[in-house]
């Protein structure tokens, strides 16, 4: 089924199925923390439970103090989060071990729809520096976006189109600068009305430059670079503009975004990437449009994307393009039965190519239409103490390449989840979940160079479609002074989908003797299980407060060692304080050593210490805000190689890094 019918279907049925319902809020609800909103959960308009709540929420000074150049350096000391760290500005979030296609990126609740599921070397494509809230996801939730994502999602907030009239023009400014990449980075935000029409602009530009390492660049090798580490520079720019009419029936609008970034690879021969990605998002809510229902919403994205890669020498190398549309249709029922939630249809459709540069042939990826059509439910009652949660998802996927034969995948997915308030405050809650994810293009179809990475990938066309089942144990503290939270998850995963290196070297023909690395992708059922601990004291009020996480995973094949890329087990401490105009922190993190190493993997990764500091000074000028602040980053200047990465021997990350910004409010 192709994009337009897809999207026409979606479109009659939303208009159908409305003269029968409902209602949403407004796709949003507050938190019990203050100031914090949750997005896109089942039973917005009632009172919030925990069974369905975001594990972690970052907004305010505390993301701005942890905004990287990176989303995955943005979240990668999170309880359960790494990064893969691949340069400075290609790292995306691993949660619980996992990665690509396993942990979703969403941008406002949609798909960011970019190529950075490949492979370690694509950005992601959204800018975090005009976001206003991240929100971290596992479990059942995760069923509303997508089959098959195990790890959890990711949702960075940016508020382009508006859902409130604001009472006067006002936004939000910041200027930072970076000692460790000779770095500037600067972003700006306006929000505004004219009559009922919200209107919304944001902009922002990243350059940084090759950043200080405090070694060698390979462990041990005096002859390897030093001082600085090549190709991790870093030139990003973003746009992005929306409008919407308001009223008291809900909200209709449109945002427009334009997204560059040139940056560098830093594999030993050197690669950098250049790329451009335009997006157009139109979002309905309609409240209360039948007695059965409270809300109806209607989305749509389409995102054309295309990065060029290029060797050392500024040669380019491949050309990649995926031109995608996304839907999403929402109702949320009133209460039947006391049950709360909603249900819905998501399409996607999208056309990927991957071309040599020189001769416009298929290069490493066969040039693929890529099809979804899923339905979702999600719905939660409380019985007393007792909030239960279920949700399924089925989804149909397609894949169609060029000059081969299409694959398609039919998909169920299932959760159940329990929290039981034991005590005022106190929970206890299991959760429950089988999901199925399809492969991959780059696992079905590669067949050629990646410089990137310096691999040669072959894809297998026969892979079948992974099929997991998770139970997670977990005990919390929710309320009061001190608050905490210990999960325990086991993970069984069959047909687990990886990248095999085989230990022959090939050159860009696929010819024995040259310097690329076969990769095949290849299938084992396989387990993961691990634990993470989180605790806060005082986390949002004035004076000291205090946060501690730990946190520890571990992946294995069934019969065949360990799972590559595994991150490290770690415990970290934040003690930070507030008062008046004044507030600083410092924050440790202890990274132990990494010696489990699938079989293909040659060397273990060496444990270390990051110490990271803040101090921020904020004074008024009339009514406006002004907040000088001071971050600094790894202070003791360790050597950090992560786990995760597959350049770890040749990459470590940065050093000893000073940032004096600038941010106001007005």
């Amino acid at each position: 089924m192709n994009t337009t019918k897809k999207v026409t279907l979606a479109i009659l049925l939303g208009h159908a199925c409305t003269h029968h319902a409902f209602a949403q809020s407004d796709g949003r609800s507050v938190q019990t923390l203050p100031e914090v909103q949750v997005t896109a959960q089942p039973g917005d308009s009632g009172p919030q439970t925990e069974t369905w709540s975001p594990d972690r929420i970052l907004t305010g000074d505390e993301l701005r103090n942890r905004m990287g150049s990176s989303l995955g350096e943005t979240l990668g000391n999170e309880a359960g989060v790494a990064t893969s760290g691949f340069g400075a500005a290609a790292a995306r979030p691993i949660i619980r071990g996992l990665d690509g296609s396993r942990v979703k990126i969403l941008q406002n609740g949609m798909s960011v729809m970019d190529v950075s599921t490949l492979s370690q070397d694509h950005a992601v494509g959204v800018s975090t520096s005009n976001s206003r809230q991240v929100e971290i996801v596992r479990g059942p939730r995760t069923l509303l976006y997508g089959s098959g994502v195990i790890g959890g999602t990711v949702n960075v907030i940016n508020d382009r189109i508006p859902t409130e009239l604001p009472a006067r023009p006002g936004g939000e400014a910041e200027l930072r600068l970076g000692s460790v990449d000779s770095s500037s980075n600067g972003s700006v935000s306006v929000d505004g009305a004219a009559g009922k029409i919200g209107l919304h602009v944001d902009a922002s530009a990243l350059n940084a430059g090759d950043y200080r390492i405090p070694g060698y660049r390979i462990r041990n090798d005096p002859a390897s670079a030093q001082d600085r580490l090549p190709q991790t520079y870093s030139r990003q720019q973003s746009l992005g503009a929306g409008g919407a009419y308001i009223g008291d029936w809900g909200h209709a609008g449109l945002s427009v975004t334009s997204l560059a970034n040139h940056y560098g690879v830093p594999t030993p021969e050197g690669a950098n990437i250049e790329l451009e990605q335009q997006r157009i998002d139109f979002d309905t809510l309609w409240r209360n449009p039948s007695p059965a229902f409270e809300s109806f919403q209607l989305r749509l994205g389409y995102t054309d994307y295309r990065h060029t890669e290029f060797d050392v020498a500024r040669v380019p190398e491949t050309n990649f393009s995926n031109r995608a549309w996304e839907s999403r249709l929402d109702w949320q029922h009133r209460p039947i039965a006391g049950w709360r939630g909603r249900f819905g249809l998501q399409t996607e459709d999208g056309s990927f190519a991957a071309r040599s540069a020189s001769t416009g042939a298929p290069g490493t990826i066969e040039p693929t239409r890529s099809s979804m059509l899923a339905a979702f439910i999600a719905e939660e009652r409380d019985f007393g103490a007792l909030k239960l949660s279920a949700g399924a998802r089925l989804e149909s996927v397609e894949r169609r390449p060029a000059t081969l034969a299409p694959r398609s995948f039919q998909l169920g997915s299932l959760s159940g989840g329990a929290l039981w308030t034991v005590a005022p405050g106190y929970g206890v809650g299991a959760t429950l979940t089988r999901t199925q994810r399809a492969p991959g293009i780059e696992e079905l179809y590669s067949n050629g160079p990646h410089h990137a990475t310096e691999t040669f990938d072959r894809g297998q066309a026969n892979l079948q479609a992974e099929t997991s089942r998770a139970l997670e144990l977990s005990l919390q503290k929710s309320s009061g002074l001190v608050r905490w939270k210990a999960n325990l998850f086991h993970t069984r995963i069959d047909n687990f989908i990886y990248g095999a290196l085989t230990g022959r070297q090939l050159d860009p023909d696929g010819l024995p003797g040259g310097d690329l690395n076969e990769r095949i992708s290849s299938q084992a059922p396989a387990t993961l299980h691990g634990a993470e601990l989180e605790a806060s004291y005082n986390a949002n009020g004035p004076g000291l407060s205090l946060r501690g996480f730990a946190d520890t995973s571990r992946g294995r094949f069934t019969n065949a060692g360990n799972l590559p890329l595994q991150p490290a087990s770690r415990v970290g401490l934040e003690a930070a304080y507030r008062q008046g105009p004044w507030q600083g922190g410092v924050s440790i993190l202890r990274a132990l050593a990494q010696q489990r190493l699938a079989s293909f993997e040659t060397s273990a990764t060496p444990g270390h210490t990051r110490l990271d500091a803040s101090l921020a000074y904020t004074h008024r000028i009339g009514q406006q805000p002004w907040t000088a602040f001071l971050l600094g980053r790894n202070l003791l200047d360790e050597d950090i190689r992560l786990a995760t990465s597959l350049l770890k021997d040749a990459a470590p990350q940065a050093g000893r890094s000073i940032i004096i910004g600038l941010r106001t409010r007005f």
